[in-house]
């Protein structure tokens, strides 16, 4: 029992509607081997949907409507991953869902910064002791300037920063992450309809074939980036984390899955296990024998 409790992860995904939250769901259970092809949130009739999008009213309108809980396995921890309702019509379906979660993304959208729905849930979980990590979103698209968004969590959340991924690029230009906690520079290439995970390349932030990977101005301007990061920029501290004092920050793409898959790595050494749930009878400790 203690061993298969330990090896859990229950967490949710957070944000304001069309940030992309269905989409970095099925992203997820991509990477995690649950599905070999991701749906779309507004998949065309030859063209698989969204899986956490099961019902029909859901399908023909893109948005989530209810909850939902899928699962997937990744280097050994198995997943428990809450969907939930996006829109304010159906923020009680969320507010009770939140009460399941051990640790919870906040999918903010690159180019919006912090949206009204995203602090209302964020306060859900500020009040229940969630732990937060923060995914930065459509990268792949027009996007403000990172440190600005991050300047923005903390000033609008009053929730400190620590980026540990960092992109290269935003828009058209979009090519990749750094990993800050393993020091490597992921380079992704786009696949036909986004729908399969990427290939990648990697290399390290002093490889002297980093120009080559990703260009000459793009390989400068990501060297003084992180030279900037490694000299002001805060480490990442479990400790504070698990507080709610500090949200890691990753950058990427649902869409395009660049980012996915170091964000998953990270995230699977960052995810806490079940932890005690409140109730009216006294703390329920996920290892007791006893079930209800």
């Amino acid at each position: 029992m203690a061993h298969e409790s330990k090896r859990r992860r229950t967490f949710a995904i957070i944000s304001h509607p069309d940030a992309g939250k269905t989409t970095l769901t099925e992203k997820l259970l991509l990477y995690g081997g649950a599905i070999h092809v991701a749906g779309a949130v507004k998949a065309r009739r030859a063209a698989r949907a969204a899986t956490s999008d099961w019902m029909e009213l859901e399908r023909k309108r893109g948005i989530s409507i209810t909850s939902s809980v899928m699962h997937f396995e990744h280097a050994g921890i198995r997943y428990n991953l809450l969907d939930t309702p996006g829109h304010q019509d159906f923020s009680e379906d969320t507010y009770r869902t939140l009460t399941a979660a051990d640790c919870a993304v906040m999918l903010i959208d690159a180019a919006k910064g912090v949206e009204p729905q995203t602090r209302k849930l964020f306060e859900v979980c500020r009040l229940r002791g969630t732990p937060i990590v923060t995914f930065v979103n459509k990268l792949d698209r027009p996007a403000r300037d990172p440190m600005q968004l991050m300047s923005e969590v903390e000033d609008v959340l009053g929730l400190h920063t620590v980026p540990c991924g960092w992109p290269i690029g935003s828009g058209d230009r979009f090519q990749g992450v750094y990993d800050r906690m393993q020091k490597r520079v992921f380079k992704f290439e786009r696949t036909e309809k986004n729908a399969t995970q990427v290939p990648f390349a990697v290399a390290g932030i002093d490889d002297t074939h980093l120009t080559e990977l990703l260009g000459e101005e793009a390989a400068r301007t990501l060297r003084e980036e992180v030279e900037l990061l490694e000299g002001a920029g805060e480490r990442y501290d479990r400790a504070k984390f698990l507080g709610g004092e500090i949200t890691p920050v990753f950058f990427g793409s649902a869409l395009t899955s660049f980012g996915v898959a170091p964000f998953l790595e990270a995230f699977s050494e960052m995810c806490p296990p079940p932890g005690p749930q409140a109730s009216s009878a006294g703390a329920i400790d996920p290892e007791s024998d006893r079930f209800t």
